[in-house]
């Protein structure tokens, strides 16, 4: 367990219409040598988030006028990676999958125990210290951030594109006996970030992948908490998310359906960033996920996923998939990845399937899991499959 001792200067600001629990709360706070600003409304907390600089925000939900889910809105609309915890003495579903829609940290339960609620603002001030020497490292390193007003521009686009931010999911299919094995979730939104790699290039640019892989995870737990128990969902992880310890709590929406997910991790920057990969996704094992790569077949980088992650489903590159009915090369190659894929002992799973010919071929040559167009195109429900 992390130690609840707070990082020197660390600010809380401390939201709460009831006057007597906010002195109670602040008390605890500056006794365990947190600076606290106290706040009787969201507009004030907004007023106070303009002026100072914050490592931590704790809001109750239910106050008039400007709800703590409003005020997490309106935080997200300007700042992406500051920790926000809520807190409520009347929990509803409602306003907890709002919350983590809009990628609250915590959703704590009144009354709070003091051990409880430094134990978690000491987390949250250590992930945002994390966040603010990323977004550094990112700037040393040169990620094109832009001036600033191009920053601007860039951050209202993405919590634009945050806010309508909705998972659509498509079948995949046992090539066994036809029946529906799981889904993926893939990110849909509007405005300006519509393509999934505009947005995830802009989560990159902004600091931002953590906070955008949190909404994606709370989306589709929960959509898979109300879904069919034996239903799988494959759930797509930037290889940065691996360095998020949200990821590994066990308490967290998703890890809770953990046996239920297979984890795809797609290798938009080389996996040898991330410090002890082997070691991180033994973790996610131990609480029950299942680990798959993408584009195998599509040079260097699929590979060295392969060997450093030793998944136990592997997506084979949508180039070797097309047309492969029609190319001698592509069927030699899909064939050897196949076998050599199974003697290891992982699934193989040909996606982007758009005709009868491509779907047949892949069958004969052994590919375990089916997925594209033929099927099903993505729904924002679990959509029904035809073979």
């Amino acid at each position: 367990m992390a130690s609840s001792r707070p990082p020197r200067s660390a600010q809380v600001l401390l939201v709460d219409d009831e006057p007597m629990l906010l002195r109670a709360l602040s008390r605890h706070l500056e006794h365990a040598g947190y600076g606290v600003t106290t706040c009787i409304d969201g507009a004030s907390a907004v007023d106070a988030l303009e002026e100072g600089e914050f490592d931590v925000v704790i809001s109750d939900v239910a106050m008039p006028e400007m709800s703590g889910i409003e005020l997490l809105r309106a935080i997200r609309g300007r700042h992406h990676s500051l920790p926000v915890v809520l807190m409520s003495g009347a929990p509803d579903v409602e306003s907890a999958v709002d919350a983590l829609k809009h990628g609250a940290l915590r959703y704590l339960l009144k009354p709070i125990a003091a051990s409880e609620l430094l134990e978690v603002v000491a987390r949250a001030v250590r992930l945002r210290a994390l966040a603010l020497v990323q977004r550094e490292t990112l700037a040393v390193l040169g990620t094109g951030l832009g001036c600033p007003g191009e920053i601007a521009t860039l951050e209202a686009e993405f919590s634009q594109a945050v806010a309508s931010l909705w998972m659509a999911f498509q079948p995949l299919l046992s090539a066994k006996d036809r029946s529906v094995f799981g889904y993926e979730a893939l990110l849909r939104t509007q405005g300006s970030l519509y393509e999934p790699s505009a947005m995830l290039d802009a989560a990159e640019r902004l600091d931002a992948v953590w906070s955008l892989g949190r909404v994606i995870r709370a989306q589709v737990a929960w959509q898979l908490a109300r879904s069919d128990a034996s239903s799988v969902m494959f759930v797509n992880l930037h290889p940065w998310d691996l360095m998020d310890p949200e990821l590994f709590a066990p308490d967290a929406p998703l890890s809770q359906l953990a046996e239920r997910v297979v984890l795809e991790i797609t290798e938009r920057v080389a996996l040898d960033r991330v410090e002890d990969t082997q070691g991180r996704v033994n973790l996610l094992r131990g609480l029950g996920y299942r680990i798959a790569v993408d584009d195998l077949g599509a040079g260097y980088a699929g590979l060295a996923s392969f060997a450093q992650l030793e998944p136990e489903i592997v997506k084979l590159d949508i180039s070797l998939v097309r047309g492969v009915h029609s190319s001698l090369v592509k069927r030699r190659l899909v064939s050897s990845m196949v076998t050599l894929c199974q003697e290891l002992g992982s699934l193989v799973v040909a996606e982007g399937i758009e005709t009868e010919a491509e779907r047949d071929v892949l069958v004969d040559l052994g590919c375990d899991l089916l997925q594209g167009f033929r099927f099903a195109r993505p729904g924002p429900a679990l959509p029904r499959a035809s073979w």
